[in-house]
């Protein structure tokens, strides 16, 4: 059995691997489909034929589509061609900085030794994640007929999904899985467009701010912490180290960097343990150690974007396996907080 198992788990990664460029812009082609599904349906509700909603959806998020690519690649190109010089700035800062330590006669040599063979110390290091993450949205706009073409389909197969269940089946049997179907759709639509927005705001007050210190490439760490903020602690910190590494650069003294830097952290804090659990509740409830994995699984598997893609995936699959008795359990063992569970089981809870 266990190496039945094993089999099956190292054929299904290796298919997830092959078929990257099928798999990868359907699963954004569903976060697209729950986000603009109630657009559709607002509009159906106003009395419009189906075909005539979904070209209307169809047109807007090609329009919001158009102008994000355009800050997204302008971006980029800012931020690329302004690499150099910001290398060079950090490698004077870095020098400075072990000058200023030699100066107080403390031995510097092994420091630096260690320094550069554990991190190869250049700010194009730091960087290079950022970079890879632009590539890959770079990579999914190459993708976007596709992905669009999965869209039209999702959106048409959810319109239509309830009336087909209850032709198929019995009205008990069809009246019992279209409460589960909805129960699933509507919780995991409301995690992806909650947590869409969250990230959007987050990132553009994040931005605004960065513009109102006067930080370089403000639109890119605007970009970025909208992007990282689905991933859960990892994210958040590249999100917040990034920019305090080109504040430094922008500023001549440490102290403006560093009221920055606390304000991004109050930001994302806010966000993180006051936002987020009112709007979600336990939905992003993950064991910590199940959020590593699945960022070490789907990192390995599709990149970047795999490790973004990581927890709304994982949030998905727990939102589902919550929803059946046979599943439940597992979905009790992927969450951390077990109150409410402890609450509705008191029997258990010792």
């Amino acid at each position: 059995m266990f190496v039945g198992a094993a089999i099956l788990t190292c054929l299904g990664v290796f298919v997830l691997i092959e078929l990257q460029s099928i798999l990868l812009p359907f699963f954004i082609a569903i976060i697209i489909s729950f986000l603009f599904l109630p657009v559709f349906e607002w509009l159906k509700s106003k009395k419009l034929p189906s075909w005539l909603a979904l070209t209307i959806v169809m047109i807007l998020i090609l329009l919001l589509a158009n102008v994000s690519s355009l800050f997204i690649f302008t971006s980029i190109s800012a931020f690329e061609s302004a690499l150099p010089e910001y290398q060079q700035k950090f490698d004077a800062l870095y020098n400075s900085i072990f000058a200023s330590l030699a100066s107080m006669g403390i031995d510097v040599d092994g420091l630096k030794t260690t320094i550069s063979s554990s991190s190869s110390m250049s700010f194009g290091n730091l960087t290079s994640i950022a970079t890879s993450l632009f590539s890959s949205i770079a990579g999914i706009f190459g993708d976007f007929v596709l992905i669009m073409i999965y869209v039209v389909f999702l959106l048409s197969e959810f319109s239509s999904i309830n009336r087909r269940i209850l032709v198929a089946f019995s009205a008990d049997k069809a009246r019992k899985i279209v409460d589960t179907f909805n129960d699933i759709f509507n919780d995991v639509r409301r995690y992806l467009v909650g947590k869409t927005i969250i990230n959007l705001i987050e990132g553009f007050v994040i931005g605004v701010i960065l513009w109102a210190f006067g930080v370089d490439f403000y639109v890119v760490w605007g970009i970025l912490v909208f992007l990282m903020n689905y991933i859960p602690n990892i994210g958040s910190f590249i999100a917040t180290v990034l920019p305090f590494i080109t504040a430094l650069f922008n500023y001549d003294n440490i102290i403006m960097p560093i009221i920055i830097l606390v304000i991004m952290i109050a930001v994302a804090n806010i966000f993180g343990n006051f936002v987020e659990p009112k709007v979600f509740g336990d939905t992003l409830d993950l064991s910590p150690i199940l959020i590593l994995v699945a960022l070490i699984f789907w990192g390995y598997v599709w990149g970047i974007m795999g490790m973004i893609l990581s927890i709304p995936i994982m949030s998905m699959i727990k939102i589902i396996m919550m929803k059946f008795d046979a599943t439940r359990p597992a979905a009790i063992l992927m969450s951390y907080n077990l109150t409410r569970f402890n609450k509705k089981n008191p029997a258990e809870s010792g």
